[in-house]
């Protein structure tokens, strides 16, 4: 089967998001009724303050919004890192109920540079489909039909396989998020896919997004003595300066 590709979508957003930002935190310092606070917080670009907000720390606010992402064209290999994420939602095309017919693959970018690497990975593919085919076909002769059969047959499909996931995170935790997976020690996978998702938001809430990217944008490196080392390319980057 044909390599799977990247492709993120943005499903659904709070609406107005950085209002709801906006409205949260200033709850907390002012003693206005509900109807009029949100009258205050309409009537006015509230870009500054939110600004200002990010600027001190006060995170807390951003819960309150959140993105859902409709994501397909990645590996089981990245899933299973995405969902290491504890503060999120997740849904997953299951290959339990789903049929791995044909299923279609992840072909990293160093096996890429090498021919002879890609028709040995290829290869492997074609094989892993041939087995799952093979046993999930002798399970179904047992007895075992539908998922009964699938849940098991599929412990023989590899972490190159592609899967689908929608996923929602609020905005606090897609930052932590973007902080880790856009780093260049993060693998390539989910780091093209962590920048695509920050692509997206940023368009729907660019005040809150505006410095969001790997850790090193605002201040030294937190990876330490394993940093890549390119803090001031990574920062022209993302055209953010510390």
């Amino acid at each position: 089967m044909p390599e799977a590709k990247l492709k993120v979508v943005l499903l659904r957003y709070t609406p107005d998001p950085e209002e709801v930002v906006a409205m949260a935190a200033k709850l907390c310092y002012s003693s206005a009724g509900m109807e009029e606070l949100q009258k205050k917080i309409e009537t006015k670009d509230q870009a500054g303050f939110v600004e200002k907000l990010i600027g001190v720390g006060h995170s807390s606010p951003l819960e309150h919004i959140s993105f859902t992402f409709g994501i397909e064209g990645i590996s089981r290999a990245c899933s299973h890192q995405l969902v290491r994420h504890r503060i999120a939602s997740y849904s997953q095309q299951s290959q339990r109920y789903v049929r791995a017919d044909g299923f279609d693959y992840i072909i990293p970018p160093s096996i890429k540079q090498d021919v002879n690497l890609v028709r040995e990975f290829e290869h492997c593919m074609e094989e892993a489909q041939q087995n799952y085919t093979k046993i999930l076909k002798r399970l179904e002769e047992l007895g075992y039909q539908g998922e009964a059969g699938q849940q098991d047959a599929r412990y023989l499909l590899p972490n190159a396989a592609e899967t689908k996931i929608i996923v929602t995170m609020n905005a606090r935790e897609l930052v932590h998020f973007f902080k880790l997976r856009c780093c260049n020690r993060a693998q390539w996978e989910i780091r093209a896919m962590a920048e695509r998702m920050l692509g997206l938001v940023k368009n729907i809430a660019p005040t809150i997004f505006a410095k969001a990217g790997p850790g090193c944008l605002d201040a030294a490196c937190p990876e330490g003595k394993m940093t890549c080392g390119k803090s001031d390319e990574v920062r022209k980057k993302y055209d953010v300066k510390k």
